[in-house]
C-alpha cells in the first residue's frame, strides 16, 4: 500500500515538473518572440522616416537647383546617397544602411552648408521649410536608431542567455544586426572648413 503511495506521489510529481517546465518554456518563448517583435517595430519606425526624408530631399535639391546651379557636384551626391539609403533600406541591410546613412549625413550638410554663399536661398521660405523639416526628419531618425539599437540589444542578451539560449536554438531566433552609422556621423562639423 505504502509503494502504492509513493509510486503515485512520485507519478504526480514528475507529470507536476514536467507541465511547470513546459510552461516555463512557453512563457521563456512568448518573451523571445516578444522582443523579437519589439526589435521589427523598432526598424519599421526607422523606414517610416527614411522614406519620409526620401520623399523630401528631391524637393530640396529642386529647390536649391534655382540657386545652386554651378553646385551640380553637392546637389548630385545628395541623389546618389539617397539612392544608396533607399536601396539599403529596402533590402534591410542594416550595415549598408549604416555605410549608405553616413554618405547621406554628409551630403545633406554639405548642401547646408553651401547654403551660407547663397543669401537669397538662405531667405527662401520654401528652402527653410524643407531645412527645418529634414532637419527634423534627421533628429527622429536618430531617436528611432538609438530605440532600435537599444530594442536589438535586449534581443541579442536573452537570446545568448541562460536558459533562453535553448529556446532561442530550437526555434530558429537568430541575433539581429545592430544599426551603426560611420565615424563622422558620430564627429562634430568642422564649421571652420564648412565655411571657408
Amino acid at each position: 500500500m505504502y509503494i502504492l503511495i509513493g509510486l503515485g506521489v512520485i507519478i504526480f510529481g514528475l507529470i507536476f515538473m514536467g507541465v511547470y517546465f513546459s510552461l516555463y518554456g512557453v512563457r521563456l518563448y512568448n518573451n523571445l518572440v516578444t522582443l523579437k517583435n519589439l526589435v521589427s517595430k523598432a526598424w519599421a519606425g526607422i523606414d517610416v522616416l527614411l522614406k519620409q526624408r526620401h520623399d523630401e530631399l528631391p524637393k530640396l535639391v529642386e529647390c536649391c537647383k534655382a540657386y545652386m546651379g554651378h553646385e551640380n557636384k553637392t546637389l548630385t551626391a545628395v541623389m546618389q546617397a539617397r539612392a544608396g539609403v533607399n536601396a539599403a533600406r529596402a533590402s534591410g541591410d542594416t550595415k549598408a544602411l549604416g555605410q549608405a546613412e553616413t554618405q547621406m549625413h554628409a551630403a545633406v550638410g554639405a548642401i547646408f552648408a553651401t547654403v551660407e554663399n547663397y543669401p537669397k536661398l538662405k531667405a527662401n521660405e520654401n528652402f527653410k521649410e524643407l531645412q527645418g523639416r529634414i532637419t527634423d526628419l534627421e533628429e527622429n531618425i536618430a531617436n528611432r536608431r538609438d530605440f532600435y539599437n537599444d530594442s536589438v540589444n535586449i534581443y541579442n542578451t536573452r537570446i545568448a542567455q541562460f536558459p533562453d539560449i535553448w529556446i532561442a536554438n530550437r526555434y530558429g531566433f537568430k541575433a539581429s544586426e545592430l544599426l551603426v552609422f560611420g565615424d563622422s556621423e558620430k564627429t562634430d562639423v568642422d564649421m571652420k572648413s564648412a565655411f571657408a
